[in-house]
């Protein structure tokens, strides 16, 4: 008898504990290891069909009070060669850091451009920004893109295939890259030139051969 009532004690006992105990969720019973022992939560590829291309990684000065703060600033250009670029600006302490924070910037300053019988562009077109001038040409099938590394990599993730291009002014990568972008963000389809010039859109193909 003794045991039994020994043994029943010990399971209510136990029952207590059991309810006392509170039901963490992963991301607090997380929170209750030491720092050193938590795990860090994955990064989810984000977008995971866009290239990217690192346009520049520089090393910056920040002159505070207590003395020189040294940084990291970071451009790159992610596209998906369908029709969809972007730019995007990162700074970090770290060089690994600025380049994901600058791929992840790009990714969410996303443009749609025109594609011309998905080659090309559907007509020439001048941009500045700045000191940095552009000016962008449509080229026959199988020419190739005729560009400067800076503008390759845009007119790339964009997805031309076959272009002339020409940079005039200040050639600063940055500057270059974003004229590139004006431009082709003020290209027009077919259908909006043949809509300005109340024209069809077969008349203005007519006009182009």
């Amino acid at each position: 008898m003794d045991t039994n009532l020994h043994n029943k004690s010990n399971q209510q006992k136990s029952n207590q504990n059991s309810q006392n105990q509170k039901q963490f969720s992963p991301k607090e019973a997380n929170r209750q290891r030491p720092r050193n022992q938590r795990q860090k939560p994955k990064e989810k590829n984000f977008r995971p069909e866009f290239e990217e291309r690192i346009i520049s990684v520089a090393r910056v000065t920040k002159v505070v009070k207590g003395g020189r703060r040294f940084s990291f600033s970071a451009f790159a250009v992610v596209g998906n060669k369908k029709g969809k670029v972007g730019l995007g600006h990162g700074k970090a302490n770290e060089v690994q850091d600025s380049i994901r924070k600058a791929v992840k910037d790009a990714q969410n300053r996303l443009v749609s451009v025109p594609i011309y019988r998905r080659s090309t562009v559907p007509h020439e077109i001048n941009a500045k920004y700045s000191a940095s001038k552009i000016l962008i040409k449509p080229a026959p099938r199988g020419k190739g893109i005729v560009a400067s590394n800076t503008v390759r990599a845009v007119v790339e993730l964009a997805g031309y295939t076959d272009i002339y291009t020409k940079t005039y002014g200040s050639r600063t990568k940055i500057n270059v890259v974003r004229a590139t972008l004006k431009a082709l963000l003020g290209l027009k389809t077919i259908n909006q030139i043949a809509e300005l010039r109340d024209l069809n859109p077969s008349q203005v193909l007519a006009q182009k051969k």
